[in-house]
């Protein structure tokens, strides 16, 4: 849940230094990347951890990123929406829900360890959102 909700801030932040577009994980971690924010300062910060960009497994959670439509007319890290999710890596054992946060700043999660219900890279309105 964590890190769904850097991520979340991270792209908030990012939606604001780049003029209303979400970023890839990539972007959120390097943004002065030739795809994301042009004119971005190399030296400037990140907007998000590497560790959290990099969708490996952590305390026994899988992770994964989701990324919407490119905007058109900005670089290919630039989209539209973006999906984080985080399921058990072994259910019942590393964790027994599952989560996902989206670019509606919902994290939703299931009891049984899978990803909540999704259409493309956004929540569907038929998720349990975490209160």
């Amino acid at each position: 849940i964590g890190d769904i909700r850097s991520v979340s801030s991270a792209e908030a932040a990012y939606a604001s230094a780049s003029g209303g577009a979400f970023g890839t994980l990539a972007c959120l971690s390097v943004p002065s990347g030739a795809a994301c924010i042009s004119a971005y300062p190399a030296a400037a910060p990140t907007f998000i951890d590497a560790n959290i960009a990099a969708t490996s497994a952590r305390s026994g959670y899988n992770r994964g990123f989701t990324a919407g439509a490119a905007m058109s007319g900005l670089g290919a890290g630039n989209i539209d929406g973006y999906l984080y999710s985080a399921v058990p890596t072994t259910i019942n054992q590393t964790g027994v829900r599952g989560f996902a946060g989206d670019a509606s700043g919902r994290i939703c999660f299931t009891q049984n360890g899978t990803v909540p219900p999704v259409s493309g890279a956004a929540l569907t309105a038929a998720c349990e959102v975490i209160r």
